[in-house]
Protein backbone atom coordinates (compact mmCIF):
# COMPACT_ATOMS: atom_id res chain seq x y z
CA UNK A 1 0.00 0.00 0.00
CA UNK A 2 1.21 3.50 -0.80
CA UNK A 3 0.36 6.55 1.30
CA UNK A 4 0.76 10.17 0.32
CA UNK A 5 3.07 12.24 2.51
CA UNK A 6 3.26 15.99 2.20
CA UNK A 7 6.62 17.78 2.08
CA UNK A 8 7.04 21.54 2.50
CA UNK A 9 8.63 23.85 -0.04
CA UNK A 10 12.06 25.24 0.64
CA UNK A 11 10.85 28.69 1.61
CA UNK A 12 12.77 31.95 1.79
CA UNK A 13 13.19 32.68 5.55
CA UNK A 14 12.84 36.39 4.79
CA UNK A 15 9.42 35.90 3.22
CA UNK A 16 6.62 37.99 4.75
CA UNK A 17 3.74 35.93 3.41
CA UNK A 18 0.90 35.36 5.84
CA UNK A 19 1.05 32.03 7.62
CA UNK A 20 -2.09 30.81 5.86
CA UNK A 21 -0.51 31.51 2.45
CA UNK A 22 2.60 29.56 3.41
CA UNK A 23 0.35 26.76 4.64
CA UNK A 24 -1.34 26.66 1.24
CA UNK A 25 2.03 26.43 -0.47
CA UNK A 26 3.19 23.67 1.85
CA UNK A 27 0.28 21.56 0.74
CA UNK A 28 1.15 21.90 -2.95
CA UNK A 29 4.20 19.69 -2.86
CA UNK A 30 3.14 16.05 -2.76
CA UNK A 31 5.48 13.08 -2.76
CA UNK A 32 4.31 9.50 -3.02
CA UNK A 33 6.21 7.38 -0.54
CA UNK A 34 6.11 3.67 0.09
CA UNK A 35 5.57 2.24 3.52
CA UNK A 36 9.33 1.72 3.73
CA UNK A 37 10.13 5.46 3.42
CA UNK A 38 11.86 6.80 6.52
CA UNK A 39 9.66 9.12 8.56
CA UNK A 40 12.82 10.55 10.09
CA UNK A 41 13.89 11.67 6.59
CA UNK A 42 10.51 13.31 6.17
CA UNK A 43 10.74 15.12 9.49
CA UNK A 44 14.22 16.35 8.62
CA UNK A 45 12.92 17.70 5.32
CA UNK A 46 9.76 19.18 6.83
CA UNK A 47 11.72 21.49 9.12
CA UNK A 48 13.11 23.40 6.12
CA UNK A 49 10.08 25.65 6.02
CA UNK A 50 9.79 26.22 9.76
CA UNK A 51 11.85 29.38 9.89
CA UNK A 52 9.82 31.08 7.22
CA UNK A 53 6.55 30.14 8.83
CA UNK A 54 7.80 31.49 12.16
CA UNK A 55 8.59 34.83 10.54
CA UNK A 56 5.12 35.00 9.05
CA UNK A 57 3.47 34.04 12.33
CA UNK A 58 5.46 36.72 14.11
CA UNK A 59 4.35 39.29 11.56
CA UNK A 60 0.74 38.36 12.18
CA UNK A 61 1.14 38.36 15.97
CA UNK A 62 2.80 41.80 16.00
CA UNK A 63 0.33 43.37 13.61
CA UNK A 64 -1.73 46.48 14.24
CA UNK A 65 -3.70 46.52 17.48
CA UNK A 66 -6.32 48.98 16.32
CA UNK A 67 -8.82 46.42 15.03
CA UNK A 68 -12.52 46.78 15.69
CA UNK A 69 -13.16 45.88 19.31
CA UNK A 70 -16.14 44.81 21.38
CA UNK A 71 -18.04 46.92 23.89
CA UNK A 72 -16.19 48.33 26.91
CA UNK A 73 -16.14 46.43 30.24
CA UNK A 74 -19.05 46.83 32.66
CA UNK A 75 -17.51 45.79 36.00
CA UNK A 76 -14.41 46.29 38.10
CA UNK A 77 -11.62 43.74 37.79
CA UNK A 78 -11.38 41.03 40.47
CA UNK A 79 -7.77 39.99 41.14
CA UNK A 80 -6.07 36.84 42.47
CA UNK A 81 -2.30 36.52 42.87
CA UNK A 82 0.27 33.82 43.59
CA UNK A 83 3.65 35.27 44.63
CA UNK A 84 5.96 35.04 47.65
CA UNK A 85 3.68 33.87 50.48
CA UNK A 86 0.44 34.44 48.58
CA UNK A 87 -1.37 31.49 47.00
CA UNK A 88 -4.27 32.47 44.73
CA UNK A 89 -4.92 35.30 47.19
CA UNK A 90 -7.60 37.90 46.52
CA UNK A 91 -6.30 41.44 46.00
CA UNK A 92 -8.21 44.74 45.93
CA UNK A 93 -10.40 45.22 42.89
CA UNK A 94 -9.05 47.35 40.05
CA UNK A 95 -11.16 50.10 38.47
CA UNK A 96 -11.38 50.88 34.78
CA UNK A 97 -10.84 54.38 33.43
CA UNK A 98 -11.51 55.97 30.08
CA UNK A 99 -8.44 56.22 27.85
CA UNK A 100 -7.75 59.95 27.72
CA UNK A 101 -4.15 60.18 26.57
CA UNK A 102 -1.14 58.11 25.61
CA UNK A 103 0.99 56.67 28.41
CA UNK A 104 4.55 55.42 28.68
CA UNK A 105 3.32 52.17 30.25
CA UNK A 106 3.09 49.35 27.69
CA UNK A 107 -0.40 47.89 27.36
CA UNK A 108 -1.88 44.44 27.17
CA UNK A 109 -4.76 44.93 24.77
CA UNK A 110 -7.81 42.63 24.93
CA UNK A 111 -10.08 42.26 21.92
CA UNK A 112 -13.07 39.95 22.59
CA UNK A 113 -14.20 40.31 18.97
CA UNK A 114 -11.28 38.09 17.87
CA UNK A 115 -11.81 34.53 19.05
CA UNK A 116 -9.92 31.26 18.79
CA UNK A 117 -10.38 27.74 20.25
CA UNK A 118 -12.83 26.80 22.97
CA UNK A 119 -11.69 25.19 26.22
CA UNK A 120 -12.53 21.66 27.32
CA UNK A 121 -10.79 21.89 30.69
CA UNK A 122 -7.81 21.33 32.97
CA UNK A 123 -6.63 18.33 34.92
CA UNK A 124 -3.97 15.78 35.82
CA UNK A 125 -3.34 12.06 35.32
CA UNK A 126 -4.86 9.26 37.39
CA UNK A 127 -1.84 7.02 36.95
CA UNK A 128 -1.57 3.73 38.83
CA UNK A 129 0.92 5.47 41.12
CA UNK A 130 -1.41 8.43 41.75
CA UNK A 131 -4.41 6.22 42.51
CA UNK A 132 -2.28 4.01 44.77
CA UNK A 133 -1.17 7.11 46.68
CA UNK A 134 -4.74 8.34 47.06
CA UNK A 135 -5.91 4.90 48.17
CA UNK A 136 -3.30 4.84 50.98
CA UNK A 137 -4.63 8.05 52.51
CA UNK A 138 -7.05 8.02 55.41
CA UNK A 139 -10.53 8.31 53.86
CA UNK A 140 -11.37 11.71 55.43
CA UNK A 141 -8.07 13.21 54.23
CA UNK A 142 -8.54 11.73 50.77
CA UNK A 143 -12.09 13.05 50.61
CA UNK A 144 -10.90 16.56 51.47
CA UNK A 145 -8.13 16.45 48.87
CA UNK A 146 -10.34 15.17 46.05
CA UNK A 147 -13.00 17.76 46.92
CA UNK A 148 -10.35 20.48 46.78
CA UNK A 149 -9.13 19.26 43.40
CA UNK A 150 -12.40 18.43 41.60
CA UNK A 151 -15.33 20.27 43.11
CA UNK A 152 -16.50 23.10 40.81
CA UNK A 153 -16.40 25.54 43.75
CA UNK A 154 -12.74 24.73 44.45
CA UNK A 155 -9.92 24.09 41.95
CA UNK A 156 -12.51 22.57 39.63
CA UNK A 157 -10.35 20.14 37.65
CA UNK A 158 -12.55 18.77 34.86
CA UNK A 159 -10.25 16.49 32.81
CA UNK A 160 -8.52 13.27 33.80
CA UNK A 161 -6.07 10.98 32.02
CA UNK A 162 -5.92 7.29 32.78
CA UNK A 163 -3.41 4.66 31.70
CA UNK A 164 -4.29 1.60 29.66
CA UNK A 165 -2.02 -0.75 31.59
CA UNK A 166 1.18 0.27 33.33
CA UNK A 167 3.03 3.55 32.79
CA UNK A 168 6.38 4.60 34.24
CA UNK A 169 4.51 5.78 37.36
CA UNK A 170 3.07 2.44 38.44
CA UNK A 171 3.51 0.08 41.34
CA UNK A 172 4.60 -2.64 38.90
CA UNK A 173 4.67 -3.42 35.18
CA UNK A 174 1.26 -4.87 34.33
CA UNK A 175 -1.05 -5.23 31.35
CA UNK A 176 -4.52 -6.54 30.64
CA UNK A 177 -3.53 -9.50 28.47
CA UNK A 178 0.04 -10.61 29.20
CA UNK A 179 1.37 -14.10 28.43
CA UNK A 180 1.25 -16.20 25.30
CA UNK A 181 -0.34 -14.74 22.16
CA UNK A 182 -4.08 -14.19 22.63
CA UNK A 183 -5.42 -12.57 19.45
CA UNK A 184 -9.03 -13.26 20.44
CA UNK A 185 -8.57 -11.42 23.78
CA UNK A 186 -9.95 -14.39 25.74
CA UNK A 187 -7.61 -13.60 28.63
CA UNK A 188 -8.25 -9.84 28.68
CA UNK A 189 -8.99 -8.49 32.16
CA UNK A 190 -8.95 -5.11 33.94
CA UNK A 191 -8.88 -6.86 37.35
CA UNK A 192 -5.80 -4.87 38.39
CA UNK A 193 -7.71 -1.59 38.07
CA UNK A 194 -10.61 -2.68 40.26
CA UNK A 195 -8.55 -2.51 43.46
CA UNK A 196 -7.95 1.26 43.59
CA UNK A 197 -7.88 2.91 40.14
CA UNK A 198 -11.57 2.54 39.30
CA UNK A 199 -12.69 3.49 42.85
CA UNK A 200 -10.67 6.73 42.67
CA UNK A 201 -12.10 7.56 39.25
CA UNK A 202 -15.64 6.93 40.47
CA UNK A 203 -15.09 9.15 43.50
CA UNK A 204 -13.64 12.00 41.42
CA UNK A 205 -16.53 11.81 38.96
CA UNK A 206 -19.02 11.81 41.83
CA UNK A 207 -17.49 15.09 43.02
CA UNK A 208 -17.48 16.52 39.49
CA UNK A 209 -20.00 14.69 37.29
CA UNK A 210 -18.69 16.59 34.25
CA UNK A 211 -15.23 15.02 34.57
CA UNK A 212 -13.98 14.15 31.07
CA UNK A 213 -11.68 11.11 30.91
CA UNK A 214 -9.27 10.05 28.20
CA UNK A 215 -6.88 7.10 28.30
CA UNK A 216 -3.42 6.35 26.91
CA UNK A 217 -1.42 3.11 26.61
CA UNK A 218 2.31 3.05 27.30
CA UNK A 219 2.64 -0.31 25.57
CA UNK A 220 0.56 -2.95 23.83
CA UNK A 221 0.69 -6.43 25.40
CA UNK A 222 4.22 -7.76 25.20
CA UNK A 223 3.28 -10.66 22.93
CA UNK A 224 2.23 -8.21 20.21
CA UNK A 225 5.75 -6.77 19.92
CA UNK A 226 8.92 -8.21 18.38
CA UNK A 227 10.77 -8.01 21.70
CA UNK A 228 7.93 -9.86 23.49
CA UNK A 229 7.97 -7.29 26.32
CA UNK A 230 6.07 -4.21 27.43
CA UNK A 231 9.44 -2.51 27.98
CA UNK A 232 10.56 -0.61 24.90
CA UNK A 233 10.28 -2.13 21.46
CA UNK A 234 8.16 -1.26 18.42
CA UNK A 235 4.67 -2.04 17.15
CA UNK A 236 4.54 -4.35 14.10
CA UNK A 237 1.61 -4.58 11.71
CA UNK A 238 1.05 -8.24 12.52
CA UNK A 239 -1.26 -7.64 15.49
CA UNK A 240 -3.03 -4.40 14.57
CA UNK A 241 -6.45 -6.05 14.31
CA UNK A 242 -6.03 -7.71 17.70
CA UNK A 243 -4.85 -4.45 19.26
CA UNK A 244 -7.96 -2.67 18.02
CA UNK A 245 -10.00 -5.30 19.88
CA UNK A 246 -7.83 -4.63 22.95
CA UNK A 247 -8.90 -0.96 22.91
CA UNK A 248 -12.52 -1.91 22.44
CA UNK A 249 -12.45 -4.37 25.34
CA UNK A 250 -10.87 -1.74 27.60
CA UNK A 251 -13.56 0.81 26.79
CA UNK A 252 -16.38 -1.70 27.19
CA UNK A 253 -15.09 -3.03 30.52
CA UNK A 254 -14.57 0.48 31.95
CA UNK A 255 -18.07 1.41 30.83
CA UNK A 256 -19.40 -1.65 32.64
CA UNK A 257 -17.62 -0.44 35.79
CA UNK A 258 -19.43 2.90 35.62
CA UNK A 259 -16.40 4.82 34.31
CA UNK A 260 -16.98 5.71 30.64
CA UNK A 261 -13.93 6.97 28.76
CA UNK A 262 -14.55 9.74 26.23
CA UNK A 263 -11.30 9.53 24.22
CA UNK A 264 -8.18 7.44 23.71
CA UNK A 265 -4.73 8.12 22.34
CA UNK A 266 -3.03 5.48 20.21
CA UNK A 267 0.24 5.48 22.13
CA UNK A 268 1.88 7.60 24.79
CA UNK A 269 5.02 9.20 23.32
CA UNK A 270 4.80 7.40 20.03
CA UNK A 271 8.36 8.17 18.90
CA UNK A 272 10.46 6.74 21.76
CA UNK A 273 11.17 3.30 23.20
CA UNK A 274 12.61 4.80 26.43
CA UNK A 275 15.73 2.65 26.02
CA UNK A 276 13.73 -0.42 27.03
CA UNK A 277 13.65 0.45 30.74
CA UNK A 278 9.93 1.24 31.10
CA UNK A 279 6.65 0.48 29.32
CA UNK A 280 6.99 2.13 25.92
CA UNK A 281 6.56 1.45 22.21
CA UNK A 282 7.49 3.20 19.00
CA UNK A 283 5.14 3.35 16.04
CA UNK A 284 6.08 4.29 12.51
CA UNK A 285 3.95 7.01 11.01
CA UNK A 286 2.69 4.58 8.40
CA UNK A 287 1.69 2.00 11.02
CA UNK A 288 -0.22 4.63 13.00
CA UNK A 289 -2.14 5.66 9.88
CA UNK A 290 -2.91 2.06 8.96
CA UNK A 291 -4.08 1.24 12.50
CA UNK A 292 -6.52 4.17 12.54
CA UNK A 293 -7.70 3.80 8.94
CA UNK A 294 -8.02 0.04 8.59
CA UNK A 295 -8.60 -1.25 12.11
CA UNK A 296 -9.46 1.01 15.06
CA UNK A 297 -11.58 3.55 13.21
CA UNK A 298 -13.71 1.00 11.36
CA UNK A 299 -14.10 -1.09 14.53
CA UNK A 300 -15.31 1.91 16.55
CA UNK A 301 -17.65 2.80 13.70
CA UNK A 302 -19.04 -0.73 13.44
CA UNK A 303 -19.59 -1.06 17.21
CA UNK A 304 -20.88 2.52 17.58
CA UNK A 305 -18.14 3.23 20.11
CA UNK A 306 -18.30 6.98 20.82
CA UNK A 307 -14.74 7.47 22.13
CA UNK A 308 -12.65 9.92 20.14
CA UNK A 309 -9.28 8.89 18.68
CA UNK A 310 -6.39 11.29 19.38
CA UNK A 311 -3.08 10.94 17.54
CA UNK A 312 0.59 11.51 18.43
CA UNK A 313 0.56 12.06 22.25
CA UNK A 314 4.12 13.32 21.93
CA UNK A 315 6.24 16.43 21.50
CA UNK A 316 5.83 19.69 19.59
CA UNK A 317 8.77 18.90 17.31
CA UNK A 318 6.78 16.08 15.68
CA UNK A 319 4.41 18.61 14.09
CA UNK A 320 5.41 17.41 10.62
CA UNK A 321 4.23 13.92 11.45
CA UNK A 322 0.92 15.34 12.68
CA UNK A 323 0.39 17.15 9.38
CA UNK A 324 1.04 13.95 7.42
CA UNK A 325 -1.39 11.86 9.47
CA UNK A 326 -4.12 14.51 9.19
CA UNK A 327 -3.43 14.83 5.47
CA UNK A 328 -4.22 11.15 4.95
CA UNK A 329 -7.89 11.01 3.89
CA UNK A 330 -8.44 7.51 5.31
CA UNK A 331 -7.13 8.43 8.76
CA UNK A 332 -8.88 11.77 8.67
CA UNK A 333 -12.20 10.00 8.36
CA UNK A 334 -11.78 8.85 11.96
CA UNK A 335 -9.78 11.56 13.71
CA UNK A 336 -8.97 15.25 13.70
CA UNK A 337 -7.61 15.40 17.26
CA UNK A 338 -3.97 15.72 18.33
CA UNK A 339 -2.42 15.19 21.77
CA UNK A 340 0.77 17.13 22.43
CA UNK A 341 3.59 17.03 25.00
CA UNK A 342 5.96 19.91 25.69
CA UNK A 343 9.26 18.09 26.26
CA UNK A 344 10.72 18.82 22.81
CA UNK A 345 10.37 21.73 20.42
CA UNK A 346 8.43 24.95 21.01
CA UNK A 347 4.67 25.48 21.30
CA UNK A 348 4.54 27.60 18.14
CA UNK A 349 5.10 24.37 16.22
CA UNK A 350 1.50 23.46 17.04
CA UNK A 351 0.35 26.55 15.20
CA UNK A 352 2.27 25.33 12.13
CA UNK A 353 0.09 22.22 12.17
CA UNK A 354 -3.04 24.26 12.87
CA UNK A 355 -2.39 26.51 9.90
CA UNK A 356 -2.48 23.46 7.63
CA UNK A 357 -5.48 21.89 9.38
CA UNK A 358 -7.52 24.70 10.95
CA UNK A 359 -10.35 22.39 12.00
CA UNK A 360 -8.08 20.03 13.97
CA UNK A 361 -8.47 19.97 17.75
CA UNK A 362 -5.38 20.13 19.96
CA UNK A 363 -4.91 18.85 23.51
CA UNK A 364 -1.89 19.34 25.79
CA UNK A 365 -1.84 15.96 27.50
CA UNK A 366 1.33 15.78 29.60
CA UNK A 367 3.83 17.89 31.50
CA UNK A 368 5.11 17.81 35.04
CA UNK A 369 7.88 18.79 37.42
CA UNK A 370 10.64 16.68 38.99
CA UNK A 371 10.74 16.16 42.74
CA UNK A 372 14.50 16.88 42.70
CA UNK A 373 13.91 20.45 41.52
CA UNK A 374 14.95 22.64 44.48
CA UNK A 375 12.27 25.17 43.47
CA UNK A 376 9.45 22.70 42.91
CA UNK A 377 7.27 24.37 45.53
CA UNK A 378 7.71 27.83 44.01
CA UNK A 379 8.14 27.45 40.23
CA UNK A 380 4.60 28.61 39.43
CA UNK A 381 5.70 31.26 36.93
CA UNK A 382 7.68 28.69 34.92
CA UNK A 383 4.69 26.40 34.63
CA UNK A 384 2.15 29.15 34.08
CA UNK A 385 4.24 30.34 31.13
CA UNK A 386 4.27 26.76 29.81
CA UNK A 387 0.48 26.53 30.08
CA UNK A 388 0.02 29.94 28.44
CA UNK A 389 2.25 28.85 25.55
CA UNK A 390 0.09 25.79 24.91
CA UNK A 391 -3.17 27.71 25.18
CA UNK A 392 -1.95 30.49 22.91
CA UNK A 393 -1.18 27.83 20.30
CA UNK A 394 -4.64 26.27 20.06
CA UNK A 395 -4.78 23.70 22.88
CA UNK A 396 -8.19 23.01 24.42
CA UNK A 397 -6.83 21.09 27.41
CA UNK A 398 -3.97 21.48 29.88
CA UNK A 399 -3.16 18.16 31.53
CA UNK A 400 -0.57 17.81 34.27
CA UNK A 401 1.24 14.53 34.72
CA UNK A 402 0.68 12.59 37.97
CA UNK A 403 -2.15 13.92 40.10
CA UNK A 404 -0.27 12.95 43.26
CA UNK A 405 2.74 10.89 44.36
CA UNK A 406 4.73 10.65 47.56
CA UNK A 407 7.61 12.91 48.60
CA UNK A 408 10.08 10.92 46.46
CA UNK A 409 7.92 10.64 43.37
CA UNK A 410 6.89 7.07 44.15
CA UNK A 411 5.50 4.66 43.28
CA UNK A 412 7.11 4.25 39.88
CA UNK A 413 8.90 1.46 38.05
CA UNK A 414 12.14 3.39 37.45
CA UNK A 415 12.56 4.95 39.80
CA UNK A 416 12.25 8.22 37.90
CA UNK A 417 12.15 11.80 39.16
CA UNK A 418 8.52 12.58 38.32
CA UNK A 419 6.68 14.59 40.95
CA UNK A 420 2.97 14.75 41.60
CA UNK A 421 0.89 17.87 41.15
CA UNK A 422 0.52 17.43 44.89
CA UNK A 423 2.86 15.46 47.13
CA UNK A 424 1.43 13.24 49.88
CA UNK A 425 3.97 12.41 52.59
CA UNK A 426 4.20 8.63 52.90
CA UNK A 427 4.55 8.83 56.70
CA UNK A 428 2.45 11.79 57.85
CA UNK A 429 0.02 12.09 54.90
CA UNK A 430 0.73 15.82 54.83
CA UNK A 431 -0.26 17.31 51.47
CA UNK A 432 2.20 19.66 49.77
CA UNK A 433 1.05 21.73 46.80
CA UNK A 434 3.72 22.30 44.15
CA UNK A 435 4.44 25.24 41.88
CA UNK A 436 2.69 23.49 38.96
CA UNK A 437 -0.35 23.02 41.21
CA UNK A 438 -0.64 26.74 41.89
CA UNK A 439 -0.01 27.61 38.25
CA UNK A 440 -2.78 25.25 37.12
CA UNK A 441 -5.06 26.57 39.87
CA UNK A 442 -5.07 30.02 38.25
CA UNK A 443 -6.41 28.57 35.02
CA UNK A 444 -8.74 25.84 36.26
CA UNK A 445 -10.43 27.95 38.92
CA UNK A 446 -11.31 30.85 36.64
CA UNK A 447 -11.67 29.43 33.10
CA UNK A 448 -14.81 27.35 32.56
CA UNK A 449 -15.59 24.62 30.06
CA UNK A 450 -16.81 26.23 26.87
CA UNK A 451 -14.75 29.38 27.41
CA UNK A 452 -13.23 30.73 24.21
CA UNK A 453 -9.78 32.18 23.91
CA UNK A 454 -9.87 35.82 22.86
CA UNK A 455 -7.19 38.03 21.42
CA UNK A 456 -4.57 39.52 23.75
CA UNK A 457 -1.65 41.49 22.34
CA UNK A 458 1.26 43.29 23.96
CA UNK A 459 4.76 44.51 23.09
CA UNK A 460 5.98 43.34 26.51
CA UNK A 461 8.32 40.44 25.71
CA UNK A 462 9.01 39.09 29.19
CA UNK A 463 5.41 38.87 30.45
CA UNK A 464 3.18 36.02 29.21
CA UNK A 465 -0.58 36.41 29.00
CA UNK A 466 -3.60 34.56 27.68
CA UNK A 467 -7.24 35.71 27.71
CA UNK A 468 -10.65 34.00 27.58
CA UNK A 469 -14.34 34.74 27.55
CA UNK A 470 -16.37 32.36 29.70
CA UNK A 471 -19.88 31.26 28.76
CA UNK A 472 -22.05 34.19 29.85
CA UNK A 473 -19.51 36.82 28.80
CA UNK A 474 -17.15 37.02 31.79
CA UNK A 475 -13.56 37.82 30.76
CA UNK A 476 -10.49 36.13 32.26
CA UNK A 477 -6.86 37.17 31.78
CA UNK A 478 -3.95 35.21 33.26
CA UNK A 479 -0.65 37.12 33.38
CA UNK A 480 2.68 35.49 34.21
CA UNK A 481 5.49 37.76 35.38
CA UNK A 482 8.69 35.74 35.96
CA UNK A 483 10.81 38.77 36.82
CA UNK A 484 10.71 41.81 39.08
CA UNK A 485 7.49 43.54 40.01
CA UNK A 486 6.06 46.06 37.58
CA UNK A 487 2.85 47.73 36.50
CA UNK A 488 1.16 47.06 33.18
CA UNK A 489 -1.76 48.81 31.57
CA UNK A 490 -4.75 46.73 30.45
CA UNK A 491 -6.84 48.02 27.53
CA UNK A 492 -10.27 46.90 26.37
CA UNK A 493 -12.01 49.10 23.81
CA UNK A 494 -11.75 52.67 25.16
CA UNK A 495 -11.20 51.58 28.77
CA UNK A 496 -7.91 51.13 30.57
CA UNK A 497 -6.75 49.89 33.98
CA UNK A 498 -3.41 49.85 35.78
CA UNK A 499 -2.50 46.32 36.92
CA UNK A 500 0.32 45.83 39.44
CA UNK A 501 2.32 42.62 38.95
CA UNK A 502 4.31 41.26 41.88
CA UNK A 503 7.77 39.69 41.64
CA UNK A 504 7.73 36.18 40.15
CA UNK A 505 3.96 36.03 40.05
CA UNK A 506 0.88 34.62 38.39
CA UNK A 507 -2.10 36.99 38.36
CA UNK A 508 -5.67 36.16 37.34
CA UNK A 509 -7.99 39.02 36.40
CA UNK A 510 -11.76 38.53 36.02
CA UNK A 511 -14.34 41.09 34.89
CA UNK A 512 -17.55 41.49 32.93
Amino acid sequence: MQRKLWLPLELNPCSKMATAEIGALLRERVVNMTDQTSRRDFLKTSTLGLGAIGVAAGAVASGALAATEAAPPTSDIAVWVTSDEKRYAAEPAIHWQHISEKTAIDPIRIDPSKTYQDILGFGAAFTDGACYTLNRMDPPARDRLLHELYHPSEMGLSIGRTCIGASDCSTTVYGYDEGDPDPDMKRFSIAHDREYILPMLRQARKINPDLYLFSSPWSPPGWMKWNNSMLGGAMPRLHLAAYAQHFLKFLQDYEAEGVPIQAITIQNEIDTDQNGIMPACTWSQETEIEFISDHLGPLFEKTKTPAQIWILDHNYNLWGRVVCVLDDPDARRYTKSVAWHGYGGVPEMMTRAHDLHPDAEFYWTEGGANYGDPNIMGNWSKWSATFAGALNNWCRVIMGWNLCLDEQGKPNVGPYTCAGLVSVDSHTQAVLRTGPYWALYHYSRAIKRGARRIDSQSPIADVQHVAFENPGGQKVLVITNPGQGRTVRLHQAESTALVPLRDDSVTTLVWS
